[in-house]
């Protein structure tokens, strides 16, 4: 592996913080008030369940059109749909790069979206859809005028997804659905929900669950309430089904094969989380170093006093540690089958987004009371980084696929059980 950054890629970095400077800053510069303390009040409507506001996402929606435009939102897409195949290296690597600037319209935390568009729906459609179903939604899907959201999480089942109680059953060419979803993030302005439920099999199989694609204002779907979160707005809402009648045509991939529907999302998210908190942890460290060069107490800067040089210096070798693992799986990727390395996945997941919140947490520390305060963006990459150690698998799921490739219960060298195994 040759680890300096591919020239290329270097210019690529160049051009995008050129094009950030041009036409993503004086945005943000004009609207400060979803950046600055008042953040998370200007952006969220609490009188709407917490839901993001319309003034909040137009804003969002209008940097992504800007980044479409200039050509990075969709640089991970295929040439066929605009993009232009950037690797799973090139992703991280630009994505550790957008966190490591810090928090700002380039690349927000809260929603997700950044001038490196993170379109896992679209990849998902781009290779399982037929033919209609990408006429019908994949572009609408990358643009955000047909946004389709994933309902896979349950109020009693999250990791153990294949134990989910949502269920559908064929009625002649209908599919009845009933059930109910947990954080079913972004089905407030989603055209569609692609809604993963058990069409066959008993609990804890790992086939007979199914994707159907469930357009929000069928009869019986039902958005209950929107649950507020350590890091608000919130788009993670409680959806139920009730006896909602889907035709066949409405499934998405094959029946019985919707857990591959939602391997393929959460793969893709955990390298791409851990692009983001390796950089946003970067981007803590750099911004304590600079501030203890500048503060002084008892007459000296507070960087000659080894309380503070040691535990950054500990922190700095850390990052470039995860960091540097980050990319090296995500360069594994491009290269080896998903499934033959979820373990690496999970090591530089789980990793890096500990990495981030331990970071956050020494930034404001450092800076002290000031590192508190709604001034500096450490709380809020605190926040948004402790959900990472959640969503997506948490770290007792990475961990546990770890376990299950070094003890050869699972992956490519699992061990045939025996009388003596068993």
């Amino acid at each position: 592996m040759d680890f300096d950054i591919p020239r290329e890629l270097q210019d690529t970095i160049a051009t995008m913080d050129a094009f950030i400077a041009a036409e993503i800053k004086p945005l943000e510069d004009a609207n400060p008030q979803f950046f600055d303390h008042r953040r998370e009040r200007a952006r969220t409507n609490w009188a709407e369940g917490g839901i993001p506001t319309r003034e909040w996402e137009a804003l969002l929606h209008e940097m992504r059109r800007r980044a479409d435009r200039a050509g990075f939102y969709r640089i991970g897409l295929p040439k066929r749909l605009g993009g232009k195949d950037a690797s799973n290296l090139a992703q991280a690597v630009l994505r550790e790069h957008l966190a490591a600037k810090g928090v700002g319209l380039h690349a927000d935390l809260q929603s997700e979206t950044s001038v490196v568009g993170s379109i896992s729906m679209a990849e998902v459609f781009d290779r399982y859809a037929n033919e209609a179903q990408k006429a019908e939604y994949l572009e609408g899907i990358i643009t955000g005028e047909k946004r389709v959201a994933f309902g896979l999480t349950e109020p009693d089942h999250g990791s153990d997804a294949t134990w989910m109680e949502t269920t559908a059953v064929r009625q002649g060419d209908v599919w009845v659905i009933n059930g109910a979803k947990r954080f079913n993030s972004g089905v407030h302005t989603a055209h569609s929900d692609l809604v993963i439920a058990r069409t066959s099999g008993k609990a804890g199989d790992a086939t007979g669950l199914t994707g159907f694609i469930v357009p929000m204002d069928t009869p019986g779907v039902k958005i209950e309430y929107y649950h507020w979160t350590f890091n608000m707005p919130s788009d993670h809402a409680e959806v139920t089904f009730k006896d909602v009648r889907v035709p066949h045509s409405a499934i998405l991939a094959e029946e019985g094969k919707g857990l591959m529907l939602a391997q393929h999302v959460v793969h893709k998210n955990r390298i791409r989380q851990a692009a983001q908190s390796a950089g946003a942890a970067r981007y803590c460290v750099q911004e304590s170093v600079q501030y203890a060069r500048e503060r002084k107490t008892f007459g000296k800067p507070i960087a000659q006093h080894q309380a503070i040089q040691f535990p950054l210096a500990e922190m700095h070798a850390e990052v470039e540690i995860v960091r540097n693992y980050v990319f090296k799986t995500a360069w594994e990727m491009d290269r080896t089958p998903h499934e033959k390395m979820s373990d690496q996945v999970g090591i530089a997941n789980f990793r890096a987004n500990r990495l981030a919140c331990k970071a956050a947490d020494l930034a404001m520390q450092v800076h002290g009371g000031i590192g508190y305060t709604r001034g500096k963006a450490f709380e809020h990459i605190y926040r948004h980084h402790r959900r990472y150690r959640i969503t997506e698998g948490s770290d007792e799921v990475q961990i546990r696929k770890v376990a299950g490739f070094l003890f050869g219960f699972a992956g490519p060298n699992k061990i045939k059980k025996t009388k003596e195994t068993a």
